[in-house]
């Protein structure tokens, strides 16, 4: 995941220069000193700096629509299992289906499993807050394209929670899984139906893992933009580890992060094709709003 790096250049603020007479040929005794704009980065936008207030509300706004449309996917329990099946029997043939294994074996190990169980229903939120403050903080400039690479992730899985209603492998019939949340009863943001979690979320809502895709994410920006090598390190980790705790605590099939990392991918196409270039080759830093009076001199002249 250390493989995209940052250039110095890349750490530069994007600014106007200025276009001198030679350069645009003006004729002679005319005074016509212009201002070029900042070079164009993309088809579409160009980074500039994040508000807060606004990013508070489209953070708020746009999870609060895909929490409204992941539950609102209609409730096909019937066709949920049928596919859980499929991709059980998918794995089987390929001999990967682990899942049972390691649920049971984790199980095994309260201490663990407990702790999974609450890494699973919190951190998925949590960590992915800390980077994308981070990012606010310290990389201005990038900050608008990262984000909407989670943002163009997660709005496709929602397609997949829509069209392809799958059972997690805890709710699977016919199959001995653990639900490791509701055996130790630990709170956790999926739990057995009946329970006040599951009440208001939908438990068909597997295929892909967003637990997946927003930790890859996080992964890899803390990677690529972090610069001490043990907070790289920890990104490296925080997907791995991810993959290990919704196998453990039966919340995906594998097939499952493989689809969130699908889904990430398209994610990172919709930033590059916005800005026209990588969203961590934007420069770190962009200049801020000129002050009226500045603007109001520029246009005079």
């Amino acid at each position: 995941m250390g493989a995209i790096s940052v250039r110095p250049e890349d750490e530069q603020v994007d600014v106007a220069e200025p276009v001198t007479e030679q350069s645009t040929q003006t004729p002679a005794g005319a005074h016509a000193l212009d201002v070029r704009p900042a070079r164009r980065l993309g088809p579409r936008w160009m980074p500039r700096r994040p508000r807060l207030w606004f990013e508070l509300i489209l953070i708020a706004v746009s999870y609060g629509t895909y929490s409204m449309i992941r539950n609102a996917a209609p409730d096909r329990s019937a066709q949920a299992q049928e596919h859980a099946r499929w991709i059980w029997d998918v794995q089987g043939a390929l001999g990967l289906a682990f899942e049972r294994s390691v649920n049971h074996a984790v199980e095994g190990v309260t201490w663990l499993i407990v702790s999974m169980n609450y890494y699973y229903a919190t951190l998925h939120f949590v960590v992915t807050i800390a980077v994308l403050v981070w990012l606010f903080r310290s990389h201005p400039g990038r900050y608008g394209a990262t984000r909407l690479v989670l943002f163009a992730t997660t709005g496709v899985a929602l397609l997949g929670y829509y069209f392809y209603p799958l059972a997690p492998p805890r709710l699977m019939e016919g199959m001995d899984f653990i639900d490791t949340a509701t055996v130790h009863n630990t709170w956790g943001s999926l739990s057995a139906e009946g329970s006040t979690m599951a009440s208001v979320s939908n438990q068909y809502a597997a295929m892909p893992s967003m637990h997946i895709g927003w930790s890859l994410w996080c992964g890899i920006t803390i990677c690529v933009l972090a610069r001490p090598l043990w907070l790289k390190i920890l990104g490296a980790l925080y997907p791995a580890v991810t993959l290990l705790v919704i196998v453990a605590t039966a919340n995906h099939f594998w097939l499952d992060a493989v689809g969130g990392m699908i889904c990430l991918g398209f994610g990172y196409l919709v930033a590059r094709w916005w800005y026209g270039r990588a969203c961590y080759r934007l420069p770190r830093q962009v200049p801020g709003p000129r002050p009226a009076a500045r603007t109001a001199a520029a246009a005079a002249s």
